[in-house]
């Protein structure tokens, strides 16, 4: 691809890449009766070593994804009502066998899926987009929370 046709990063640019890496791995776990909330719920309990707050999880959907509280809930109470989550102690839940063999499966579906969209890219160039993309993070949620960019 010539430089003529190749856009600079924006946030257009961003979103395209953002929407059609997801819509993938939409795709690649909607057979697992999963949705990508719920994927990133399974996902972020898992890495709490299985079993987290009610609260912690929904705090981590609203803060990444931007999204309301009840909309940062509704996994939690779905993944409940299906049986990959159960409660445990207090507010906290925990992965049930079907829930840990579900999140590892669809982890395993998001890790082939970055492996086929990012091939072909040197380590420089990746290290360069995640810094570019990561301060461009850091300067939206400093504006979304009022400080001076």
């Amino acid at each position: 691809m010539s430089t003529a046709t190749t856009p600079s990063v924006n946030g257009q640019v961003v979103g395209l890449a953002h929407y059609a890496t997801k819509a993938v791995m939409e795709r690649a776990i909607a057979p697992l009766g999963l949705t990508h909330l719920q994927s990133l719920s399974l996902n972020f309990v898992a890495a709490q070593g299985g079993s987290a707050a009610r609260g912690s999880i929904a705090g981590r959907l609203r803060e990444n994804l931007k999204i309301e509280e009840a909309a940062a809930l509704a996994p939690v109470t779905e993944l409940l009502a299906a049986g990959l989550l159960e409660a445990a102690d207090g507010s906290d839940v925990r992965l049930t066998d079907r829930g840990r063999a579900l999140q590892e499966q669809a982890s395993g579906y998001g890790a082939a899926i970055a492996a086929r969209v990012y091939a072909g890219f040197t380590p420089e160039e990746l290290a360069t987009a995640g810094r570019v993309l990561s301060i461009v993070t850091a300067r939206a949620n400093a504006e979304l929370a009022g400080e001076q960019p």
